[in-house]
């Protein structure tokens, strides 16, 4: 008959696979945060370089820069939006984790408990079998 642990553990096996699967779901929303953190670097870079440009020489040239500059901080608040919901899904992913890794290390705890007491339970049966040997070869039964 197959022992507690032995029982638990395929219960303990899923609770660790979830675990990993959240460890990857939370490498990639920091990969993807990561990313939108550069992009948006990289968005606040250029325009910076495109308005310290000289200045075009009439009125469209300087109405087109307008423009232009007006789509790209359009760009910037819609890849800050990016990066906050990123940040949001990094959060709810590291409370995932948390919780997976923290279900996982209660199963394996309860497990390894369960596999000491069966050990020890195993270790006081083979003392008393031991104990009942020893005990008849001392006094045996001669009485007939």
């Amino acid at each position: 008959m197959p022992s507690r642990a032995d029982r638990l553990q395929p219960v303990v096996d899923l609770a660790e696979e979830k675990a990993e699967d959240a460890v990857r779901v939370l490498a990639t929303q920091q990969r993807a945060l990561a990313d939108a953190e550069h992009q948006l670097v990289e968005l606040r870079r250029y325009r910076n370089e495109y308005a310290e440009m000289p200045d075009g020489i009439g009125i469209a040239a300087l109405l087109n820069r307008q423009q232009f500059l007006q789509k790209i901080d359009m760009a910037i608040v819609q890849q800050l939006g990016e990066v906050q919901r990123r940040e949001q899904a990094l959060e709810h992913a590291r409370g995932l984790w948390t919780d997976a890794r923290g279900r996982a290390k209660a199963l394996d705890s309860v497990t390894t408990k369960y596999r000491e007491q069966e050990r020890k339970s195993d270790d006081r049966r083979e003392q008393a079998q031991a104990d009942e040997r020893s005990q008849y070869r001392r006094n045996p039964r001669s009485e007939a």
